[in-house]
């Protein structure tokens, strides 16, 4: 049985990793609920922007700025042309509809990287792991505090913006009604494409961040959409709070389980359990309501 001592590194970058978890999984939400699209590509695009990076950075095409500023761009870019080109033809379809196509732009990337870039996983170090402290007997870098960090500003930046904007109100009013707010002569073509480029620029810092923390495999970073998901159906795809908790809760757990040698190589299930553990709990609460009234 580890002691809090030896969970302390596995509890810093739980953090680090949760954080990125739950910027994309407001990234994630905020696309949804002006979309109707529910984005399974999230982790490939990432992926498929860190690669270009590592292959900026290792045959040294430019400066490290620009190679960092590339995965973000492509994150925007690859989404927000998705969205421009294929969004409108499944707009009137059926959410699931939506979220399955998003499985053809998954194929392709992964099949793009895998001829491309091969097998092999790749890797490299932004210049912000190099600056580190030591808290007790932990060190933690500046990835790892920013991993944490700017995904809370991010979302009180999010909800901010959602709620005091032009751009922010037409989303919410998107979210409840995409015919009525067309009606009311909102550009819901231009609103559209503002939710698809911001998502896919939080896409492309996920990726750049994941890249850091975990390496790049194409598998997993393609398949880290699984918690991005569970962090968004525990808010419902409604809540950036409650998504922003749960993509930390997911984290922290999932790494701390690391050093259990009796359930590590079962790790990678936490975010179904967690998510099934709070869907079932909001359905149970649901219901004491309804009986109440």
């Amino acid at each position: 049985m580890p002691s809090f001592d030896d969970l302390k590194p596995f509890i810093v970058l739980g953090f680090a990793l949760g954080g990125v978890y739950a910027m994309s999984g407001v990234g994630l939400v905020v696309l949804y609920r002006a979309t109707g699209v529910l984005n399974l590509a999230y982790g490939a695009i990432g992926c498929a922007g860190a690669l270009l990076t590592w292959e900026l950075l290792d045959n040294d095409l430019g400066p490290q700025w620009l190679a960092y500023l590339a995965c973000v761009a492509f994150g925007g870019i690859v989404t927000l042309a998705y969205g421009l080109l294929l969004g409108p033809a499944f707009a009137p379809r059926d959410p699931l509809v939506k979220a399955t196509a998003t499985l053809g732009l998954l194929l392709i990337l992964v099949g793009w990287m895998q001829w491309h870039y091969g097998q092999i996983a790749h890797g490299f170090t932004l210049p912000t792991t190099r600056w580190n402290y030591q808290v007790g007997d932990v060190r933690i870098s500046w990835t790892q505090i920013i991993g944490a960090a700017f995904p809370i500003l991010l979302t009180a930046f999010t909800a901010v913006y959602l709620r005091v904007t032009k751009v922010g109100t037409a989303m919410r009013a998107l979210a409840d009604d995409r015919e009525i707010t067309s009606m009311l002569g909102v550009p819901v073509r231009r609103v559209e494409a503002a939710a698809w480029l911001g998502s896919g620029i939080v896409c492309g810092i996920s990726g750049l961040l994941l890249a850091n923390l975990v390496g790049i495999d194409i598998a997993t970073l393609t398949f880290l959409v699984v918690p991005v998901l569970a962090a968004a159906l525990i808010g419902q795809l409604k809540s950036l709070w409650i998504t922003l908790a749960a993509g930390f809760v997911i984290g922290v757990v999932q790494s701390s389980l690391t050093a259990f040698a009796e359930v590590s190589a079962f790790r990678t299930m936490t975010p179904f359990v967690l998510a099934i553990v709070a869907l079932l709990w909001i359905a149970a609460r649901r219901q004491r309501v309804v009986v109440r009234t």
